[in-house]
């Protein structure tokens, strides 16, 4: 196995994984708080890093069917959130691209 190179990311306000501290998201990055995952809160992100993503799969959310990969700590492997692929109904195509972040499974670091 090789050496694993982390990107860390700049500004006072971070998101990191709650188990191995890997730089996660920036709060500048956050583009809705208005969300609900399978632990509690999650935010919408429009990019993440340090993630490695699973298998493409379909999944009812609360919003309708959505083709998702979850995404995973690409340094410790926990579970953090999903990426959304696509998005059926036209109203929820804002999401494709875009991250979920289980802020349970996330600490912040510079508040």
């Amino acid at each position: 196995m090789g050496l694993l190179f982390l990107e860390s990311l700049p500004g006072p306000k971070i998101y990191k994984c709650s188990r191995c501290k890997a730089h996660s998201a920036s709060h500048d990055a956050i583009m809705s708080k208005d969300f609900h995952g399978s632990y509690g809160p999650a935010y919408l992100f429009k990019s993440v890093v340090n993630i490695c993503l699973g298998p493409i799969e379909e999944r009812q959310l609360s919003t309708g069917l959505h083709i998702v990969n979850d995404i995973y700590c690409c340094s410790c492997q926990q579970l953090l959130g999903w990426r959304y692929e696509k998005a059926y109904e036209e109203n929820q195509k804002y999401k494709e691209g875009k991250y979920i972040l289980e802020i349970t499974r996330t600490v912040k670091e510079g508040w």
